[in-house]
């Protein structure tokens, strides 16, 4: 078996699986959020639940529209704060010590290799850099879900992503995932897992593979997978060794405190492989509307840009924001252009800070936004106006998702929004 097949045996109590299995798996962690936890309340009151099958299995983060920007968010926000309190939830985030709910599950431990993961938000593929399987469901789904602590799934073919090479200057784990999405396309790997592997994966930070992960949805994915090894053990121990009050203090049922550490066999079958040599991959930009329309920086530079935010899910980790910075050096922010910086969390705020990069961004004329998801889903802090143009480091470009749909959004890894930020046009990091 694969390491998506050995995840679902496990956890469906089988020896083994083969995709097109139907399987009820038992879950290790459901994740909610402020926009998507008000309807699961409902849904879970409306089939009688009373109590939830384990509240140390869940966590409740508040994200997506913080601070609250209306009353209508306040009051999504109020509606999980109650469930947490009277379900007894220790992993609740309130604002202030909460952030983007896909770098907090990892960083505070709620998320293991060899874990099973749900949530309700379309990019809970991410904790799979961990090694562990995760994907998005809906609200219903997670209101049964904190029912009864298990699922039904349809086991996944699985699609193999062998990366080898190094990376060249100014391209990094966006560029890789931007590039993999072009050459699969936005369904290539529908319902599928995709399992990123090679030595440029094996070589590459856990922030990088969160990128990476993150973003196997925009090819259809049911999740991305990377096998964990040495890098995700001493990931794992760090946190540890430096717990936070969120931090599990005991093993859970599968696994242990560390996980399990799967890899795939020899002999297990893919539906697919695709071969990168990162010789061939250059900065990218997806153009709207889709993240699978990329292209190298050099097709699509000279196109004004009116907002640049380098932050969300996918890029607010603390590598992304250094690398930023040495694009922008002591050079300020085009006078033409708004320069968002979106800190996944406030631990990556308070390392902005330490390492000087708060006060750099700050005097190059940058916002530095708290823990948000709000200009990535057009809601909060960020949004766009008719006719205007954005470069951001998200993960999707939809139209009308970052603000007016007649708006447009070229996605991008930190290194190219950071040199356009500076140029006031999509720009070639390597050419500053």
């Amino acid at each position: 078996m694969n390491l998506a097949e050995k995840i679902l045996a496990i956890h469906a109590g089988r020896d083994t699986v083969k995709p097109g299995d139907m399987v009820m798996a038992k879950l290790d962690m459901i994740l909610g959020t402020d926009v998507t936890v008000p309807l699961s309340v409902e849904v879970f009151r409306n089939m009688g639940a009373e109590k939830v099958f384990d509240p140390n299995k869940m966590a409740l983060v508040n994200d997506h529209f913080v601070p609250a920007k209306d009353v209508k968010a306040a009051t999504l926000s109020l509606t999980m704060r109650e469930f947490a309190r009277d379900m007894k939830v220790p992993a609740y985030f309130e604002v202030g010590r909460s952030g983007i709910c896909h770098s907090i599950l990892p960083d505070n431990g709620l998320v293991r290799p060899g874990d099973l993961v749900v949530g309700a938000d379309s990019h809970t593929c991410t904790y799979g850099a961990l090694g562990a399987f995760s994907t998005g469901i809906g609200s219903t789904d997670m209101a049964c879900a904190w029912a009864i602590g298990e699922l039904w799934f349809r086991v996944p073919e699985s699609t193999k992503v062998i990366v080898e090479g190094e990376f060249t200057p100014m391209v990094g784990p966006k560029d890789l995932i931007l590039y993999i999405i072009n050459k699969l396309g936005v369904e290539g790997a529908r319902y599928q897992a995709i399992e990123f592997c090679g030595c440029a994966i094996e070589d590459m930070s856990m922030d990088g593979r969160i990128t990476v992960c993150n973003m196997a949805i925009e090819a259809g994915a049911k999740t991305g997978l990377i096998t964990p090894d040495r890098i995700t053990r001493d990931f794992i121990e760090n946190i540890y060794a430096n717990p936070t009050p969120y931090t599990p203090k005991r093993g859970r049922d599968i696994g242990g405190e560390y996980g399990l550490y799967l890899e795939s066999d020899c002999d297990a079958q893919y539906s697919q492989v695709l071969e990168v040599d990162l010789k061939d991959v250059e900065p990218q930009v997806s153009i709207p509307y889709l993240p699978s329309n990329t292209k190298p920086v050099g097709e699509v530079s000279d196109v004004a840009i009116h907002q640049v935010v380098i932050g969300s899910c996918t890029n607010g980790r603390i590598e992304d924001f250094r690398a930023a910075a040495k694009i922008l050096g002591d050079k300020p922010v085009h006078p033409d252009v708004r320069l968002i910086m979106i800190p996944a969390t406030p631990q990556i705020t308070e390392a902005l800070i330490e390492e000087g990069l708060a006060t750099q961004f700050l005097r190059a004329g940058a916002i530095i936004s708290p823990p948000t998801c709000g200009p990535c889903i057009g809601g909060h802090m960020g949004i766009l106006a008719k006719g205007e143009v954005g470069l951001f480091t998200t993960n999707r470009n939809f139209r009308g998702r970052n603000g007016h749909p007649e708006s447009q959004v070229y996605l991008a890894g930190p290194e190219v929004a950071a040199a356009t930020a500076l140029t006031g046009r999509i720009s070639d990091p390597r050419e500053l």
